[in-house]
């Protein structure tokens, strides 16, 4: 027990990356010159992500490694698969020193995006419980998106590093059962729909949400039932969702605004109707401003 305890402590003293990471972020985006003295230069605005993915854990080291592999080995890990012993060893107290020393990868579309640093040492069982075995688990992450990672980091892989502030870990399927659906249409026709537009929305060109219409984008997907019933509704009534877009309002002035368009094409006029809700993605945490209602598109 006291060679386990001195093996954490020194893991635990190892150098971390997230004083650098942190330095990044200023620490009030609504004073862009805060902290800098007279005559300064403005700090760079912000770079927030609200990202849409999955999180795993690597071992940045040969060493953290094996000292995983012992701890499982202690534990016990009979009958659960790789990701159950990860998490069941991660989750353990004793073993917390692992979670701190693992490297945390946030892939985007199959693609690896963001290496993830929480804000707070205590926000850490967020990632530990982002490891589930499910295969349709997704991960929601809010942060501030900071420089390229060093190569020793993460065993050579250069992310950039996202000081995270929340994750939400959910399982797909179950998600799309918890939408409350319109009375009128059938459960079963309603989730499909869902899953549908829940799959355009994740497919758009390189969306790891980083831009602000990317953000706009995912906040929907996760937070505003809304935008499903409303596709349930086209294809009920012979309708297909035949465009997703989301650009900068004209009524953008010191709030950054972003309407998100939905369109539908009736499948035996082609008569095309077009939805939009608008987001508010000024700070970190975006927020709806308009619900979802007819689009008209502007004359120029």
């Amino acid at each position: 027990m006291e060679q386990q305890e001195a093996g954490g402590k020194a893991a635990a003293d190892q150098p971390s990356i997230a004083p650098m990471a942190l330095n990044v972020a200023p620490q009030d985006a609504s004073c862009p010159t805060c902290g800098g003295g007279h005559g300064a230069a403005p700090r760079p605005a912000p770079s927030f992500v609200y990202a849409i993915g999955k999180i795993e854990a690597r071992f940045p080291r040969l060493s953290v490694e094996k000292e995983f592999a012992q701890a499982v080995g202690r534990d016990g890990a009979k009958g659960l698969t790789d990701r159950e012993a990860l998490h069941a060893a991660l989750s353990k107290p004793e073993n917390r020193y692992l979670a701190r020393q693992l490297c945390w990868v946030m892939s985007i579309s199959g693609m690896e995006s963001y290496l993830l640093i929480p804000r707070d040492p205590a926000d850490l069982p967020l990632l530990i419980d982002s490891i589930r075995p499910a295969p349709s688990n997704l991960d929601v992450v809010i942060g501030l998106r900071g420089p390229i990672a060093p190569p020793d980091m993460c065993n050579g892989l250069m992310l950039p590093v996202v000081v995270f502030h929340q994750i939400y870990s959910f399982d797909r399927a179950e998600f799309i059962k918890a939408i409350p659906h319109p009375e009128k249409t059938p459960k079963k026709e309603f989730e499909t729909a869902s899953h549908e537009l829940f799959d355009r929305l994740m497919q758009m060109t390189d969306n790891a949400g980083a831009t602000d219409e990317h953000r706009a984008l995912n906040y929907l997907a996760v937070r505003y039932p809304a935008v499903y019933a409303s596709v349930a509704a086209a294809f009920a009534r012979n309708a297909s969702l035949t465009g997703v877009e989301a650009r900068l309002s004209a009524l953008s002035g010191a709030r950054k605004l972003v309407d998100v368009v939905f369109a539908y094409t009736d499948r035996a006029t082609d008569v095309v109707e077009k939805f939009y809700a608008r987001v508010d993605v000024t700070e970190e945490f975006p927020f709806l401003v308009t619900k979802l209602s007819p689009y008209v598109d502007q004359m120029h």
